[in-house]
């Protein structure tokens, strides 16, 4: 009977791994959940085929702290996503607790929290979505089968079964940080830094900055076949009764670690704060360091924050990046650059070099002797979470891959999308914009240490505005059922930005959307109707052009966006109370081709009003 049994349960997923889809959509992150839960909002179905055992990405491996500079820039289903986080901590631990003021208001969570929120919400479309996890998708053209320029089929490698599936689908969607169903499909790419000659962006090519201050000796602009470093984000706490001491690990090189040591005595650091440090002052603080007392050179910092960024999550956690201003973190540039490119067993084999190169890293801060005791003592206070990864020895099971594959979509994505056009102004607005974002134009670092530079080679960080994303950049210029929303479109500079979870949730959503669109109208992805695309998007309180005063929850929301969208509000603030000028009823006259008559003293919002329900 148990024969019997295992025999129908081994023919069941055999049969559901042949199964049609509406959306095939490979990479569990984030962007791919997203998705297919728009997908399935529009009564499409969809399977998620994820490499490891989690779904979730990053932001359920440690991205606990949202990269986004101004909040309610991004919206729909992003904000679905940190409402509910704010709320599990509400109903969990009360809405006037320490829990839930460090969520701060669900941008801020834990990773297991992530994972299961984000579980939930696929779990909510009942019959529509598919996640078969231990799913590898491997570049190689036997796993990939096109006719007519469209993908008919892509071959998958059960993990489990060791067993070769294939799965069929009307849309594909490539959700992978690295871009691999793209490159299967030979959408062109690109890899490492454009020159400054090429898009003349602000950091772009061969550059030594000073975080937040001025670029450096050695900066050339130049171009370059060098990728962001990776690492892992870290859940750390100081909580005593949650928290795993960091082993040293097996394979383990101090001389990896030993520069370190004189950082520490003298305060040295990369930050703009050195401009003003001299070697006097260096050698001083040595003296006062051996004292023991901390570093008092300015912008210093003490303890386990002298090799990690620490932002507070809820429950004594921390989400632990790379410290931006450290000559040596957990970024460990130059090795990850094959990453991209490379298949599984090398990117397996990078992962563990790189855990337990960080390993290595805390443990060196938290024993070496050659550090001072008190520093050592600091360091110590922190640990694992031992509820986090807790099949995984607490430590994060995903590498924090920052940049992959970067395709040539409709549009490509440069720094001049993301920057003012002129002082107090907005970035240039997309007419086909699927979502606002906003985040600094941010690469870390793609050299290690070098000597006699005063910070790591392309480890930067420049001034945006909140921009709006063109439909353009996920989608490919050939393949006509494909769509590209988290490997997209764009320079180095301007994926820097773009590169940020809130945005590539809002790209997901946008991609869901859109596939169900050219599944219904039987269209290429290229060729949908933008404007219904942004329909539907604005219905489900996405942002498209970000206003500082008519946000979502406006009733307004909807005829703004609208309108913003072809032109009439370039400005930051829709101001719909104010008094219509003549000079503005002028512009909007001759954007519509339609006369406007106005009283003296009439609202924007009413000519605004009338107008829209005769252009809709």
């Amino acid at each position: 009977m148990k024969k019997i049994l295992a025999s129908y349960v081994l023919w069941l997923i055999a049969i559901s791994a042949y199964a049609q889809y509406d959306l095939v959509i490979v990479g569990g992150t984030p962007g791919g959940i997203m998705t297919a839960i728009a997908a399935a909002r529009q009564g499409k179905t969809s399977v998620i085929l994820e490499r490891t055992t989690h779904i979730g990405g990053l932001p359920a491996n440690g991205l606990g702290a949202t990269d986004i500079a101004t909040r309610g820039a991004t919206t729909g289903l992003f904000s679905e996503f940190i409402t509910r986080v704010k709320q599990y901590y509400i109903s969990k631990y009360g809405a006037d607790s320490k829990q839930v003021k460090d969520c701060s208001d669900g941008f801020h969570f834990e990773p297991s929290v992530a994972e299961q929120i984000l579980e939930q919400m696929l779990a909510e479309q009942k019959g529509k979505i598919t996640v078969r996890k231990m799913r590898q998708f491997d570049v190689l053209d036997k796993n990939i089968l096109m006719e007519n320029d469209q993908i008919k089929k892509i071959y998958i490698f059960n993990r489990e079964s060791q067993q070769r599936e294939e799965y069929t689908g009307k849309v594909f969607v490539d959700a992978t940080y690295e871009g691999d169903l793209g490159a299967a499909a030979k959408v062109p790419f690109r890899l490492g830094r454009e020159g400054k000659d090429e898009f003349n962006e602000p950091g772009a090519g061969i550059v030594y900055k000073y975080w937040g201050g001025t670029e450096g000796e050695g900066s050339t602009f130049q171009g370059d076949n060098a990728v962001q470093s990776y690492n892992y984000r870290l859940c750390l706490t100081n909580n005593p009764a949650n928290r795993v001491e960091v082993k040293k690990p097996l394979q383990y090189n101090r001389e990896e670690y030993i520069s370190l040591i004189e950082d520490v005595w003298t305060g040295r650091h990369t930050g703009a704060h050195m401009q003003q440090v001299t070697a006097a002052m260096l050698e001083e603080n040595r003296k006062y360091i051996a004292s023991g007392k901390p570093s008092k050179i300015p912008g210093d910092v003490w303890g386990i924050a002298k090799i990690t960024n620490m932002v507070t999550l809820p429950n004594a956690k921390t989400d632990a990046n790379n410290q931006h201003m450290a000559f040596i973190s957990t970024d460990l540039p130059e090795e990850n650059w094959p990453w991209p490119t490379s298949a599984w067993a090398w990117r397996d084999q990078y992962a563990q070099r790189l855990r337990n190169y960080i390993q290595g890293l805390i443990w060196f801060a938290q024993n070496d002797k050659a550090l001072p005791e008190h520093f050592r003592k600091a360091a110590k206070e922190w640990g694992f979470a031992k509820d986090e990864y807790t099949d995984n020895d607490n430590f994060p099971r995903q590498v924090y891959v920052r940049e992959g594959r970067r395709f040539e979509g409709l549009y490509f994505f440069t720094a001049k999308d993301a920057t003012e056009v002129a002082p107090g102004q907005r970035p240039p607005l997309h007419a086909s914009s699927v979502t606002a974002s906003h985040y600094a134009l941010d690469s870390h670092a793609v050299r290690k240490r070098e000597p006699n530079r005063i910070h790591l080679d392309g480890f930067l960080s420049y001034p945006s505005q909140v921009y709006t994303v063109p439909y353009g950049v996920m989608v490919p210029k050939t393949v006509d059922n494909l769509i590209l929303p988290v490997p997209v479109s764009g320079s180095h500079i301007g994926f820097s930005t773009l590169r940020m979870e809130p945005c590539w949730m809002a790209l997901g959503q946008a991609a869901g959307v859109a596939a169900s669109l050219a599944i219904d109208r039987n269209q290429k992805v290229r060729n949908i109707a933008i404007a219904e695309l942004q329909k539907v998007l604005i219905e489900q309180k996405a942002t498209l052009i970000y206003f500082q005063d008519v946000q979502p929850d406006h009733a307004d929301f909807p005829m703004v966006q609208y309108m913003a969208l072809r032109g009439y509000l370039p400005e930051w603030q829709a101001k719909l109370t104010d008094a219509a000028d003549e000079i503005t009823l002028a512009a909007w006259e001759k954007l519509s081709g339609i006369k406007i008559q106005a009283q003296a003293g009439t609202s924007r919002k009413d000519v605004l009003t009338k107008l829209y329900q005769q252009l809709k």
